[in-house]
């Protein structure tokens, strides 16, 4: 439901509300951005799950992630609005649908201390709910 709701929010958006700002820090097409790195970052685990490769220490994800989300967001805005905001679509596509195809036992052998999160959605909505709630406030 969350990846057909980006799909139609970056379908209806113009060039320039994709560039408008949601926050001090973050475009509507950078919160899009923001999203595709972590579904990138689930994908590449995810991957590595199927191949039965163990996810390292190293890869787990950090109590506090602000400096990854910092550090990459002037290489997430440096990409056109439209650009980014149809990766983020492509992006998700690609991590639900490699996601579905896992087999259900490797999936049933995560639990909340895996840093592989498969369900998507929860940060897709609440990210999706930044942008409407700004776009709303706009017009």
């Amino acid at each position: 439901r969350e990846l057909a709701r980006m799909r139609a929010l970056v379908l209806r958006l113009s060039d320039r509300q994709l560039g408008a700002m949601v926050n001090e820090h973050w475009s509507v097409a950078g919160v899009l951005g923001h999203a595709a790195f972590w579904d990138g970052r689930a994908l590449y685990l995810a991957r590595k799950l199927q191949r039965r490769e163990p996810i390292t220490a190293s890869e787990n994800e950090p109590d506090d992630v602000d400096w990854i989300n910092d550090s990459s967001r002037p290489l997430i805005h440096a990409i056109t609005p439209r650009a980014l905001a149809e990766l983020a679509v492509t992006i998700a596509e690609e991590t639900d649908e490699f996601m579905a195809s896992l087999p259900d036992e490797l999936l049933a052998g995560l639990d909340e201390t895996s840093p592989l999160n498969p369900e998507r959605a929860d940060h897709r909505s609440e990210h999706l709910d930044e942008i409407e709630a700004a776009i709303r406030s706009r017009t």
